[in-house]
Parts: structure tokens; sequence; C-alpha cells
């Protein structure tokens, strides 16, 4: 069984290319179900899936008999109608150990734009949690994903990579608060009331920003979210009023398209001409019509600026990395030591079911010549039988399940099938090799 990580994120393509291929909620639970009900027969292969989208990276994870990352892109492409053409250059294909490990190093934060950021990890919960509503995760993909889950709490745990704040939404707050001058008493308007616009407020509280005002397209969010830091809530119905009056606007929305567009900045301008905006977007896909940044007296920053823009504050942070990395070796090691186990024990299964069989056949001739035998006898002759067969088998059984986890393994497997009959074609449950 081969385990695929394929997929780009901000160290492979820009923003624009990332933004064209990320998931929405439903079109992602569309693509799960799509497999998730296995009678997909141009994607029959693919044995397991999980999907990780955030604002950086479009991930997916799957498990299949042999490498199939051209299926994989053709999946990504017909899901999101996108020429394989326009991403293909921008790929990453891992295989096994180094698909484990890119997860491992995602999931603990060290292949974020903000090394080490917290959010990562939700995430990587997220879509392991949707993987299952759909039922396209199985034994493989599940042990592997609750590994990283594990792993990615432990180093935030027992290392200091999250301690010094950095998330996205902090580092544009860091990024307005260098640009706008008398920042506390600006009129701040947060467009979405998503996590990411919580961090911003919350970032943007503790600069002693006191004029805030929450936008999304459901009220009740809006409210939920500035109830919480004393801000105004409004439905999105409101942006062009808003726009007009705010002098920082920050946007974070799930939205499919654009919510901002050149207009709006353009005629919020118009009515207040001497006055400069800055407007940060920290949305995938985009907020915000690339156009506006052309606007006299306006600001536009996105995701590839703040990624351009991060400073030295993340050195503490940096500074972890060797222990994370220590970690992560240590957790890849024992999953792929799990995984080596789902070659052998099926192995070990069918030596014991062949050993029994005989025991059987050979027990039942015996019996048949001993008629007479009371039934108290033929238990006997039942649990002696049985003994020999455990005691016989007991320290092969050891040995393979100590080459399990060794670079032997494979060898052990195969010599292990030869000697005992057992068809090297034969399917088994695990072993990504």
């Amino acid at each position: 069984m081969k385990i695929h990580c394929f997929g780009l994120n901000h160290t492979t393509s820009l923003l624009n290319v990332r933004e064209c291929l990320a998931f929405t909620p439903h079109r992602l639970n569309a693509a799960l179900a799509r497999l998730g009900c296995g009678q997909d027969p141009d994607f029959s292969e693919i044995l397991e899936i999980v999907i990780l989208s955030t604002c950086n990276r479009v991930e997916i994870y799957a498990v299949a008999n042999r490498p199939i990352f051209d299926l994989l892109a053709t999946f990504l492409s017909e899901i999101q109608s996108v020429p394989v053409e326009v991403f293909k250059e921008n790929t990453y294909r891992l295989l096994n150990a180094e698909a484990v490990e890119h997860l491992f190093r995602v999931s603990a934060g060290l292949e974020s734009v903000v090394l080490g950021e917290p959010q990562i990890l939700g995430q990587v919960t997220d879509a392991y949690s949707a993987a299952r509503r759909h039922n396209t995760s199985g034994k493989i993909l599940s042990r592997l994903f609750q590994a990283a889950i594990f792993t990615g709490k432990k180093v935030r745990t027992d290392t200091r990579i999250s301690h010094n704040p950095a998330s996205i939404s902090s580092v544009a707050v860091n990024l307005i608060a260098g640009t706008v001058h008398e920042l506390e008493t600006s009129h701040v308007l947060i467009v979405g009331a998503g996590e990411m616009a919580e961090i911003a407020v919350e970032s943007l509280r503790k600069r002693g920003v006191r004029n805030l005002t929450v936008l999304n397209r459901t009220l009740s969010k809006a409210k939920e979210l500035a109830e919480r830091w004393e801000a105004q809530a409004l439905a999105l119905e409101s942006l062009r009023d808003v726009l007009a009056k705010s002098d920082v606007v920050i946007t974070s929305t799930g939205a499919p398209h654009l919510i901002i567009k050149h207009d709006h900045i353009r005629e919020a301008m118009a009515a207040r001409p001497d006055r400069p905006m800055v407007v940060m977007d920290i949305a995938v896909p985009r907020d915000v019509e690339e156009s506006a940044a052309d606007i006299p007296n306006v600001q536009l920053f996105d995701l590839d600026t703040l990624a351009s823009r991060l400073d030295e504050s993340l050195a503490l942070r940096a500074a972890e990395v060797p222990s994370v990395e220590a970690i992560i070796e240590e957790e890849v090691a024992a999953y792929l030591a799990y995984l080596s186990t789902l070659d052998v024990i099926p192995i070990i299964k069918e030596i014991r079911r062949q050993a029994n069989a005989i025991r059987e056949d050979e027990l039942q001739k015996t019996l048949r010549q001993m008629p007479d035998l009371s039934n108290e006898l033929e238990q006997h002759l039942d649990t002696l039988t049985r003994s020999i067969v455990t005691k016989i088998l007991h320290q092969p059984t050891i040995r393979l399940r100590e080459a399990a986890g060794s670079d032997s393994a494979v060898d052990y497997a195969n010599v292990a099938r030869g000697l005992f009959g057992i068809d090297q074609n034969k399917p088994t449950n695990g072993q990504a090799t």
C-alpha cells in the first residue's frame, strides 16, 4: 500500500494559483462524498483520502496500491474545474515516509507561513473529521492523522514553538500598527467572523483600538464576535456605508468570490480623499479586488505580502525547531513501525490458520481411529494439540513482530511467505512499501 501527499503551498505557488484550488466547505464535502460512496469508477484506485485545505495549502493525502499522483491531479482538476496545467508545476509529490513526515511537520507548524502558528493543528483535525464523516479515512490514514494530531499537541506542550505570538492575524495587525498612525483612535472594520477575525480583533484590542466594527453575512455570528470584544456588529449589506468611515479594513471571509470590489473602495475614498485607508486581505480566495491597490491613498496587503514581511520576531520560535524536529522524528518512527506491522500481522494470522487447519485435520483422523474415547479425553487431546501448535509458533511469531519495526521487515515478510507458501500477491491490510 502507498501513502501519498499531493499538494501545493505558499512555498511552491503564488496566491492566484492557491485561491483557485482552495476548497470551500461545500466543495470539500462534495469531493469527499463523491469518493465516500465508493461508486466512482474513475477514482476507484483511491482507497482512502483526506483533504487538507487552508489559506496557504491544498494537500490531498491518499492511500492506493500503487503510486497514483497523476490520478490525484486529475481528481483535483475535476473537483475544482481547474486545468491540471495551471497547477501541475507547482505541486509536490511525497510518498510513504516522506508523506508521513510532511504531515507531522505541517501539524507541528513547521511548514506554516508563520512558524509554529497554532491554527494549523485545528485545521488538520477538521480535515480528518470531515474525512471520517464521509467514510474516506480508513485504517491507515486514520492512524496517520491521529498520530499527526498527537504530535502537534505534544510539540506545543513540550516546546515553545507557539509561545511567541505570530499568527497570520497577529502579524497582519503588527504590519497595520507600523503603517497606521494613531491606530488607537482609528476606525477598524473587520469583514468576517471566523477564527482569523477573532485573533485579529483580540490583537487590535490589546493595542488599544476602541472603534471596531464587525461585518458578516450572518449577523448572528458578527454579534457573537462583537459582544466578546465590545465591538459593533452589522450585516454585510452595510459594507458600502461602513467603508467610507474606515481607516483600516481586515477581511477574512470564506467566500468563494470577491466581497470588496474596486468600485466599493473608490466610492469610499471619494468621500474621504485626504484620509488614507489600509486594507489587509487575509482570505483565500481573496476578498478584495486586486486593482483596489491602484486607488490613491489606499494600501492593500494580502497573504503573500505578509509572507514576505515576516520579521526577526520569529527568531525565538526558530530556536525551538531542533526540539520540535526531534519529537517529529520519534513519532514518525513510531507510526512507520505501526505500518510495518500491518504487513506482518496478516502473515502471522495466515501461518496460524494453516497450522490450526493441519492440527484440526490430524486430530479428527486420530479421533476417528479411537471411537471409544470419552469426551473428556477428546477435550484433553484438543487442548494438547492447540498447546503444541502455540508453542511451536511462539518464537517465529515473536521474531516476525520484532522484525516488523526493522529495516529488514520486507525481507522477513517475503521469507515467511515463501516458507509457508503464502501467496506473494495476496493483498494485506496495511504496509506502505
